[in-house]
């Protein structure tokens, strides 16, 4: 598994937009454009396709701590961090989601001999 894969499924697990892998990168003082972990997320066969080295995922990886943890002066709860939505609000992982009917309770037989 290349660094570029780990980068990607922590994209993926995390719901982390180009802009957010900046702020956190910007946590370690570490620089670096959304166009270049475009390319860091990009097919190999791509031609805009480009290695992620150590140091970036390590400055990522440490960053991530610190997004996820804060510091020491400045802790954080990290579900509060991992469950924010886009707007910035609290989301709950089952009271937003409906109940599902059972598929086969509600098929009704036609022609359905009696005896």
């Amino acid at each position: 598994m290349t660094n570029n894969d780990i980068l990607k499924k922590l994209r993926v697990a995390l719901k982390l937009r180009d802009d957010e892998i900046v702020e956190i990168l910007k946590l370690v003082d570490f620089r670096i454009s959304k166009s270049e972990i475009g390319a860091f997320c990009r097919n190999e066969n791509h031609p805009k396709y480009r290695s992620c080295g150590d140091q970036v995922l390590r400055n990522f990886l440490n960053g991530l701590v610190i997004h996820l943890r804060g510091t020491k002066e400045n802790p954080r709860n990290p579900g509060d961090v991992l469950h924010k939505t886009n707007s910035g609000n609290l989301k709950h992982s089952f009271a937003h989601k409906k109940k599902q009917k059972p598929i086969l309770g509600n098929i009704k037989y036609k022609n359905k001999k009696k005896s």
